[in-house]
């Protein structure tokens, strides 16, 4: 889920297509693009996704997989072996099983809607397989496990925060460029992860530049890391690249106002932002930190602005004023949050599917008051792409675990 604040690229030469890959593909370019064509897509998609056997049924000793281990390097190289370090790791062992389990869910559900994700879908259905296969292989229950926030679906120059709201009727295009953003949380460690998915490889270096750096993002992480610094090589992958559309050659930018941010126990977006872009700012990664490292990509201005009807929502963790007085509605409403999601982040489907009715004056009230915060969609210049993708790190005392990392990204 992306946070607004108010190294070139090895892999492939910048302005070179790749080649079209077959649906499914693990690739550089569109995951379930099209080259087969629709119709032959449709004959082997199964009426409905294979989520699997809930976790628990699956992981019977209560042991979940580890991410991507990577050893921390230079200065910190000592913690590899260091055995205090591995001593504070044990204390921490059951949280770490606890993300794990968020992570494999999240996993194991992008997967399954994978086949899923082409022309002809709509956005609200997107979201209930998404989110539906959470609930079932996560075992959802309350505050112990569950959804981390809404399923984010934007579409083409909206980057981020766009989710449909009740009678939404928006259908994925075959031009579109679509990022699918979801989380997971167990016991309110939540896991933050995110792609692009397209179905005409005219966007591919689009979709190869933003992934080429979120992968840099999460290379340089690491503990004492200035954040700028991270910004600076992300800044410096993404711009290598470079898309042609419609005879037109664009630069891929970073979306400045965009950011990764530290994670904390039922919070999402936390005290600290990392940068896509070269900031300044010499803030420290710190030992025992969980960041979402994302990256944004775009063909227009890489200039976000709020606009359209808002979806997303989430309590002030620092907020302590009561709900407003005269709107009645804005109390039980605020009840109502308090009880099914705390601090994590709601949208307005999940607050119709707990049976909230004629709420909308009241949520506008909560959030004027600055009890409730709101984040619209944002969105670059029309006519503009966007491209997203996003892991969410560990930084434990001995090495980083890549907790999202998977064989599609």
């Amino acid at each position: 889920m992306s946070f607004r604040t108010k190294a070139k690229a090895k892999a492939k030469k910048a302005g070179k297509k790749p080649k079209p890959t077959r649906p499914g593909a693990d690739s550089e370019g569109a995951i379930g693009q099209l080259a087969d064509g629709l119709e032959s897509q449709a004959q082997i998609t199964p009426a409905e996704p294979d989520y699997g056997e809930p976790l628990t049924k699956v992981f019977t000793d209560g042991q979940y997989p580890e991410g991507e281990i990577c050893e921390y390097r230079e200065d910190n190289l000592w913690r590899t072996t260091n055995e205090e370090k591995r001593a504070l790791e044990r204390l921490h062992a059951d949280e770490y099983n606890e993300v794990r389990r968020a992570a494999e869910a999240h996993r194991r559900v992008r997967y399954a809607v994978r086949d899923f994700i082409r022309p002809g879908i709509s956005t609200t259905e997107l979201c209930n397989l998404i989110e539906n296969g959470t609930r079932r292989l996560i075992e959802e229950d309350g505050f112990k496990s569950g959804i981390g926030f809404p399923t984010g679906v934007s579409l083409n120059n909206c980057a981020a925060h766009y989710t449909p709201n009740a009678g939404d009727k928006t259908i994925v295009q075959q031009g579109d460029v679509l990022k699918v953003d979801f989380g997971t949380h167990v016991n309110g460690r939540i896991i933050d992860s995110a792609f692009t998915v397209t179905f005409d490889p005219r966007y591919d270096n689009l979709v190869a530049a933003v992934k080429d750096a979120t992968n840099t993002g999460v290379r340089e992480a690491g503990i004492d890391v200035r954040l700028t610094d991270i910004g600076e090589a992300i800044e410096e992958v993404m711009t290598s690249y470079e898309v042609e559309l419609d005879g037109k050659t664009y630069q891929v930018k970073p979306i400045r106002n965009l950011y990764g941010h530290s994670i904390a126990p039922y919070i999402i977006h936390a005290g600290k932002s990392v940068p896509i872009v070269k900031n300044g700012d010499p803030t420290k990664m710190e030992e025992g930190e969980y960041f979402a490292i994302e990256t944004f990509g775009s063909t227009g201005k890489a200039y976000v602005r709020e606009e359209g009807v808002c979806s997303h929502y989430a309590k002030n963790p620092d907020s302590t004023a009561p709900a407003p007085m005269h709107v009645p509605r804005a109390k039980t409403l605020l009840d109502a949050i308090n009880r099914n999601f705390g601090t994590l982040a709601f949208c307005r489907r999940y607050l119709d599917r707990i049976g909230e009715e004629k709420y909308l004056l009241g949520l506008r009230s909560l959030v004027d008051s600055g009890i409730i915060m709101a984040y619209p969609p944002l969105n670059d210049e029309p006519g503009s792409y966007t491209a997203q993708f996003e892991h969410t790190i560990l930084l434990r005392p001995t090495c980083k675990e890549v907790l999202t990392r998977g064989h599609d990204y």
